[in-house]
């Protein structure tokens, strides 16, 4: 390439409001994250692969399920719709008051199911283990439920700040969390016992949401007036919902299936899965993240201006995402013992607990490039509201993790449960990135 094409490419770029908003989120998000895996590795110090930690994830299951799966669906699904609507209603205080019942209502309902179910489902899926196990996860399991109510407002209150351009302040306020959890861990240890890990989700979680209220209430955010439920774009909201809905449901129970088989393992088999997510996570999260608040608002409004200029922008940037990606995972990969030994050995996390980690890891991060592309695509096609056959691939992909699951564990024990997930998650991506290319060609935009 010339060094003028260089030249005008940077300038292009320096210049796009889209790209500096993915910049901004994209630092904050590396600053949040840094604080929450350090958080990880005090939490790995204190209490290594036990039961605490075990029946800590398990408890989080439901309440996590729910929240990704029901409450982050609508919050999904009501950016574009929402963005429509200001291109088309006069009203909006109306759209916004309709979006808050709903959400409110969504959340109540699913808080209630998740105390009713919980019992049922721990017994049934985690079966085998003692009385202490399954109360373990009961005590925590109710200091996490309210969670679940209030993740559901803090999705859509962050939305409406993005819609109108605030990414730095919903962003920066999930560093507070992961500081909730240092200080419970470095000075409550004793006090808060073997709740400590819940408790301190819980006090996280609720300052989250008093500091993202009070600058929705200073930016002027909220706007309410009487709800209308038979506006045309609340009822094709309405209407993606379950579409969305089937889809993050379906998509959720990879994580919820693979812990099942884990469970049947050793003890600890769940905690070594989820450490050897956590640089994973890290990573594709930090590009996820940035990428999706900025995205999902961004192509919502392109689509509706132009189109064609969405695709085009869509499959170049996914182009150099892949390759970026690619580069970043392969250089984790080849120092991936090292990483785990210099973050998580420590304590109670023994050299052994290393190599069974940084084995994990390298399964994983071979699907981060399609993960991250993946999550693009799934922006763009929610933007276009083409929900129902995104819920149609997370079918597939759940009926594949769940027979590739049971093979590959039979064989390759926990490691074969990591290798099940990063085969699905590229399947996926894979599926994804053809049908919305075969969009472009039905609507002539090549």
């Amino acid at each position: 390439m010339k060094f003028v094409d260089l030249k005008q490419l940077f300038l292009t770029y320096s210049k796009s409001t889209v790209l500096k908003n993915i910049l901004l989120v994209g630092s904050l998000t590396v600053l949040v994250k840094i604080v929450a895996f350090y958080k990880e590795t005090v939490v790995a110090s204190a209490f290594g692969l036990s039961e605490l930690l075990d029946t800590f994830f398990i408890a989080m299951l439901v309440p996590g399920f729910i929240s990704n799966v029901f409450i982050g669906a609508f919050g999904s699904v009501f950016i574009p719709n929402y963005v429509k609507a200001s291109k088309s209603e006069n009203d909006l205080r109306a759209f916004q008051t309709t979006g808050f019942l709903i959400t409110i209502g969504i959340s109540a309902v699913f808080t209630l199911i998740a105390i009713l179910f919980t019992d049922t489902f721990i017994e049934t899926f985690f079966s085998g283990h003692t009385t202490a196990y399954y109360n373990l996860i009961k005590v925590q399991f109710y200091y996490i439920v309210p969670c679940i109510f209030i993740w559901g407002l803090n999705s859509l209150l962050s939305g409406l700040l993005h819609i109108s351009g605030e990414f730095k302040t919903p962003t920066f306020i999930g560093i507070i969390t992961p500081i909730c959890f240092l200080i419970c861990i470095t000075f409550f240890n004793e006090q808060l016992g073997e709740s400590i890990l819940a408790i301190s989700l819980l006090i996280g979680t609720i300052l989250e949401f008093l500091s993202i209220l009070v600058v929705a209430f200073a930016k002027k955010i909220i706007k309410l007036s009487n709800p209308n439920f038979k506006s045309p774009n609340i009822k094709i909201m309405l209407e993606q919902i379950p579409a969305k809905v089937s889809s993050g449901f379906l998509t959720g129970l990879i994580p919820v299936t693979d812990q099942y088989f884990a469970a049947k393992l050793a003890i600890g088999s769940i905690a070594s899965l989820n450490y050897g997510l956590k640089i994973p996570a890290f990573l594709t999260s930090i590009l996820i993240i940035s990428m999706s608040k900025v995205l999902l608002p961004h192509f919502s409004k392109l689509v509706i201006e132009d189109k064609k200029l969405a695709f085009d922008k869509l499959f170049y940037s996914l182009k150099r995402l892949f390759i970026v990606t690619s580069i970043a995972a392969i250089c984790v990969i080849i120092i991936s013992p090292w990483l785990i030994e210099f973050l998580f050995e420590r304590g109670e996390f023994t050299s052994k607990n290393t190599e069974i980690v940084s084995l994990l890891q390298i399964i994983f991060l071979v699907y981060a490039p399609f993960t991250v592309c993946g999550m693009v695509l799934v922006n763009f096609l929610t933007s276009l509201n083409e929900n129902n056959f995104m819920a149609k691939v997370s079918f597939v992909a759940v009926i594949l993790n769940l027979v590739l699951d049971f093979i590959f564990m039979k064989y390759y024990g926990v490691y074969g449960i990591a290798l099940c997930t990063t085969t699905v998650f590229i399947v996926r991506a894979v599926i994804l990135y053809r049908y919305t290319l075969k969009l472009k060609n039905q609507h002539n935009l090549v």
